[in-house]
């Protein structure tokens, strides 16, 4: 697929307002992968911080969805230069930084990312670039990365305003379950403490002019309706397990 093309349709759709809707994967497996990439969401966020995936399965999952012109994304498991060059080198469209808490941890991380003169990401051969063969191009497709804070925690949410500042970011994605962790209401969506702080966060990015998205963790249409209704435009739709685990029955139950 044209990386560069699919990133900058992504971003005029949600320039435009209109909601992009992607899913999620926790399993290694490029089976999964090519199921998930045809079924025609924008993008998919590999799960490295709570999925089962190594750098290793990177580069073969990431094509499969590449084959299934879809923009392949990686949810890190911390925010370390090695973790982005990790995942960037495999062939990462975009990178969704955890827990993101101030403006100074996401400018590192944006920075981490990038080629210089723009960041203090090493330059180097690897299957992003075709080992060399598409240098040039990779020049320019590193540039249009496409880059989501996480915001999961008390913190984060009082520095909303200075992390929305940050220049190169995309969209910011709420966790629920840290979030709502994090204020002492664990997964207790329905308390007011909740829904406060969650319009904190969209009249936020309204005013940044940032795409505002949540994790819709259940594969419930109705529930992703809801919250394209709600203003969200940057949306997760579910992940490989729970569409397992959600499809399952106990026969000994019926």
């Amino acid at each position: 697929m044209n990386k560069k093309n699919a990133l900058d349709l992504l971003r005029g759709k949600l320039k435009a307002g209109n909601p992009s809707i992607g899913s999620w994967m926790q399993l290694p497996s490029d089976d999964i992968a090519e199921i998930i990439a045809r079924s025609g969401y924008d993008w998919v966020a590999v799960d490295m911080e709570h999925g089962s995936i190594s750098v290793e399965t990177l580069p073969r999952i990431f094509r499969t969805l590449e084959l299934g012109e879809t923009l392949p994304f990686v949810r890190l498991a911390e925010n370390s230069l090695k973790a982005c060059k990790d995942s960037l080198d495999a062939g990462a469209a975009g990178l969704i930084f955890p827990m993101i808490e101030s403006s100074k941890q996401l400018s590192d991380a944006i920075s981490f990312s990038l080629w210089p003169p723009n960041g203090k990401r090493g330059v180097a051969f690897s299957r992003a670039n075709l080992f060399g063969k598409l240098f040039e191009d990779y020049k320019e497709e590193n540039s249009k990365t496409f880059f989501v804070a996480m915001i999961e925690s008390k913190k984060g949410l009082d520095n909303i305003d200075d992390i929305l500042s940050v220049r190169g970011l995309d969209a910011i994605l709420i966790g629920p379950y840290d979030l709502s962790a994090s204020i002492g209401i664990t997964a207790e969506f329905d308390k007011k403490l909740f829904t406060e702080s969650i319009n904190i966060i969209k009249e936020a990015c309204a005013k940044h002019s940032i795409p505002c998205g949540m994790h819709v963790v259940k594969p419930n249409v109705k529930d992703l309706e809801f919250k394209i209704q709600e203003g969200f435009t940057f949306l997760p739709y579910s992940m490989d397990t729970v569409f397992l685990s959600e499809s399952s029955i106990n026969p000994k139950k019926l």
